[in-house]
């Protein structure tokens, strides 16, 4: 991803999403917030070693 703030700001949403009181899918949103902090170490390291890095 060119744009790493996008990504922070998906990152800050989902967090709120799984802090908020009254979470039915509290599962679900950890599981989500997992995948996408995955995600985003994946795609930083990926990032890190590109040549086309700017």
């Amino acid at each position: 991803m060119k744009n790493p703030l996008w990504t922070l700001l998906l990152l800050v949403l989902l967090l709120v999403a799984i802090v908020a009181p009254f979470s039915a899918l509290a599962m679900l949103m950890l599981f989500t917030l997992a995948s996408v902090l995955v995600w985003t170490f994946w795609t930083f390291i990926r990032s890190l070693f590109s040549s086309d890095a700017t």
